[in-house]
């Protein structure tokens, strides 16, 4: 149900390790300003995106540093699965610059 409500451009509501999320498709530009207005967020902060592998969130972030990239890839490598989070660039050729804030 969830995910065919993803593909609809829908939002989601999921669980976390602390609360409950609000989530869309982040390559859906549309779905993801629904979250900005649903929520009263301000513009100006940026979302999470949510991976189910490494090799997805290799896709989502920007390739211009090769160090970013191995160190990425040795973390996600070492700590996924599980509740990590990591930062980086985002690839703007498939990432919506909204999320960015």
């Amino acid at each position: 149900m969830a995910t065919e409500a993803l593909r609809q451009g829908k939002l989601v509501s999921f669980p976390t390790e602390t609360v409950y999320g609000l989530g869309a498709n982040a390559l859906n530009e549309a779905a993801c300003r629904l979250i900005f207005t649903t929520k009263g967020r301000p513009l100006t902060d940026p979302l999470i995106v949510h991976v189910h592998s490494l090799e997805e969130g290799l896709k989502l972030i920007s390739h211009d540093n090769s160090r970013v990239i191995e160190i990425f890839k040795k973390l996600g490598e070492h700590f996924w699965p599980g509740p990590l989070t990591l930062v980086a660039r985002a690839n703007l050729e498939v990432i919506p610059m909204i999320l960015t804030a």
